[in-house]
């Protein structure tokens, strides 16, 4: 029992009370089995010994810090070996395809142009430039809500929801929704913010005089090509240069402008700068305007030259256009008919035939015609005069603008001989301004008949232009030498083809002739109301009829003047055509005022009316009686000293001398009215003068009666 005792001490188990319990255990009995069973964590009923293990008793010696360190970094490495996996296939693999995806999104390539170029006048005044607005437009595929981006772009707009409509919902990648959109409306599409729709510089075409000098500079269309006018015939010059360039947008489409704007300046196009003078244009409009309502005409025309250098002045032709809304207008009313109408000048025509009769020497100043009382019957036609008159010299005839005197001068000459003048003076062929013009009428003389060579010798049976015309009297006023006509100072290209000088006249044949139409106008001729007091002008009145849709001459007529001021030293020459007059279709009653009233405007707005008192200089006979330039000149600076510090009091004074005082102080007045007494005035006598701009500041009232 000792022994079992201390044996069941050691194995741990109390000692047994019994024999059976004093046998040998199993582990005493076989020692090794027992601690092979323990390091096979058999179960403690194997070998039905009673014996116990504990599974969980080597977790409790585990370092768990350690295995959760090393889990984590399993973890780390595994999502760095995915990254870099995902890294290598989107770089690698996948790279060249999500780059070019990347260029078109972020790349773009536009064509940029520049700024169109101004149309400037002589003095510098823009008559024509491009400022910059902007447009709207939409990427249909980046729109995320159509309705609410077509609701809320139709009330940005004031556009009609339809027309949005049509824009966002199309399957084009791209589409406008509205052009050159005024500044409210670019900022109420900004604002909105709305997804896939955005804004986009563009120039528009500004003309801020509006209809100034419309026809002649003609318009250009919405993507700022020029469609008609200078706009068009200078369309590569003023366009500029155009570049195709790469450029970066950011993730939601706007472009990033680095240097654009730089780049933009660099292919602006280049001014053009034109030989009219927009006060003279003024002038010319104004008074044109009055004559063609007052005699309800269906068109009018003019141009003013300076004779010395060839330049055109002014260009006014009425009714008037508008380029700044020429959708608003039709067609016809575009038309630069100045240019682009051939008709028949009549009258006006009859100084070139006596220019050549008399350079040829079929006739001579004295020699005298039979004008058959007013009617000539030939083998082929009858020709009629408005008076009857009996023989007249070549100067009366001119003077009295008979045609059965042109008719038999004409006759002495000859058909060829007429038509190679004619075709020296530029008719039947372009002028060679860069406008588009008609080439006119003028047959070959091989296919003239008598009653053509008859016709034709008071301005029939030939057709010419505005232009055409005035570049033959320009031949007359520059001593009988052909000096080509200029409308564009600066281009670099604005020489006409035609532009050799050419001598038609000489000297002596000028001189009659200009003292010819001189009488025509100082006289008792056809033009006496283009007399300006105190300046002796000439010219030529003509009243042409026009021929209907069947050919024959009809009831209407072209009425016109073409003259000079002053005559003896032309400085200026100036057309003037009124077509189809209703209420007076005489050129002398019609055109012949209009004329008096650009040149006297003109010449005062250039300081050249007189200003030096001549005690020999002859009287002239006015409205208010005879005077001269030494009343003129007395009256002028009394005037002026009535109110030394302010505006003079011209009430009472004739016209002329009233636009005198104001030319003196450099302002140009504006005449309402018709008459040649002043009966009011503004700004009132003794008024400080305007400040700023002066044409239009200064108005007088003008009546028949003082």
């Amino acid at each position: 029992m000792l022994r079992a005792d201390r044996k069941s001490r050691i194995l741990g188990r109390p000692a047994p009370r019994t024999a059976r319990d004093a046998r040998p255990s199993f582990e005493a009995r076989a020692p090794r089995a027992a601690r092979a069973l323990r390091n096979k964590k058999a179960p403690g009923a194997a070998f039905g010994g009673g014996l116990r293990f504990n599974p969980f008793a080597r977790f409790g010696e585990t370092d768990w810090s350690k295995v959760r360190l090393y889990s984590v970094g399993c973890v780390f490495a595994l999502l760095w070996m995915l990254l870099w996996s995902r890294a290598w296939y989107v770089q690698v693999y996948d790279g060249d395809r999500l780059a070019s995806l990347a260029r078109r999104q972020h790349m773009a390539a536009e064509t940029v142009s520049g700024r169109r170029g101004a149309i400037l006048d002589r003095n510098g005044q823009i008559l024509a430039r491009s400022v910059e607005v902007r447009s709207v437009y939409v990427r249909p595929g980046e729109v995320r809500d159509v309705d609410a981006t077509v609701n809320a772009l139709a009330a940005a707009l004031e556009a009609p929801v339809k027309q949005v409509r049509e824009a966002v919902a199309t399957k084009r990648g791209f589409a406008w929704v509205a052009r050159k959109v005024d500044d409210l409306a670019a900022e109420n599409v900004r604002k909105a913010g709305l997804p896939g729709v955005y804004l986009s510089s563009e120039y528009e075409r500004i003309y801020p005089f509006k209809q100034m000098a419309g026809q002649l500079l003609g318009f250009v269309g919405m993507e700022s090509k020029g469609l008609e006018g200078l706009e068009l015939a200078f369309d590569e010059v003023l366009s500029g240069d155009s570049a195709r360039n790469v450029v970066q947008r950011d993730a939601a489409g706007r472009r990033l402008d680095m240097d654009g704007g730089a780049a933009r300046a660099s292919l602006r196009g280049r001014d053009v700068r034109l030989t009219i003078d927009t006060q003279v244009q003024f002038f010319a409009e104004e008074a044109l305007a009055r004559s063609v309502d007052q005699f309800d005409a269906t068109w009018g025309g003019c141009l003013v030259v300076d004779v010395d250098s060839g330049d055109i002045l002014a260009w006014a032709q009425y009714p008037f256009f508008n380029p700044n809304a020429y959708r608003d207008y039709k067609p016809e009313r575009w038309r630069n008919r100045l240019a682009a109408d051939a008709l028949e000048p009549g009258s006006t025509l009859k100084p070139f035939l006596v220019a050549a009769a008399l350079q040829e020497g079929v006739v001579k100043g004295d020699t005298t015609f039979n004008c058959e009382k007013g009617r000539w019957k030939t083998r082929y036609i009858t020709i009629r005069d408005t008076h009857s008159y009996d023989v007249l010299p070549v100067n009366k005839v001119l003077r009295y603008s008979s045609n059965i005197g042109m008719a038999k001068i004409g006759l002495e000459l000859g058909s060829k001989r007429y038509w190679e003048y004619l075709s020296q003076l530029g008719f039947g062929d372009r002028t060679g301004l860069p406008i588009t013009e008609s080439k006119g009428i003028l047959r070959d003389p091989r296919h003239w008949s008598e009653p053509d060579l008859i016709t034709t010798s008071f301005g029939q049976s030939i057709a010419a232009t505005g232009v055409q015309m005035a570049q033959a009297y320009l031949t007359l006023a520059n001593g009988g030498e052909r000096k080509p006509l200029r409308l564009v100072v600066d281009t670099g290209d604005d020489t006409p083809a035609n532009s050799a000088s050419q001598k038609v006249y000489n000297d002596k044949t000028v001189k009659q002739v200009i003292s010819m139409l001189r009488e025509v106008v100082e006289e008792d001729g056809t033009g006496t109301r283009a007399r300006i007091p105190g300046i002796m002008v000439g010219g030529k009145t003509g009243t042409a009829q026009k021929a209907d849709e069947t050919g024959r001459y009809g009831h209407e007529r072209l009425a016109s003047f073409v003259g000079f001021a002053p005559i003896d030293k032309p400085k200026y020459l100036i057309l003037v055509m009124v077509d189809e007059p209703q209420k007076n279709s005489y050129g002398g009653v019609v055109a012949a005022p209009v004329f008096k009233h650009v040149a006297m405007r003109t010449m005062a707005y250039h300081g050249l009316l007189p200003d030096a008192p001549d005690p020999e200089a002859p009287t002239y006979a006015t409205p208010m009686g005879k005077t001269g330039p030494v009343e003129v000149r007395r009256e002028v600076a009394e005037a002026v000293r009535e109110a030394p510090d302010g505006v003079p009091n011209v009430v009472g004074k004739s016209v002329r001398r009233a636009v005198e005082v104001f030319a003196r102080q450099g302002m140009v007045p504006v005449l309402k009215g018709a008459g040649q007494t002043v009966i009011r005035q503004t700004p009132e006598p003794g008024t400080e003068w305007p400040k700023g701009q002066p044409t239009g500041q200064c108005v007088l009232w003008l009546s028949e009666n003082s």
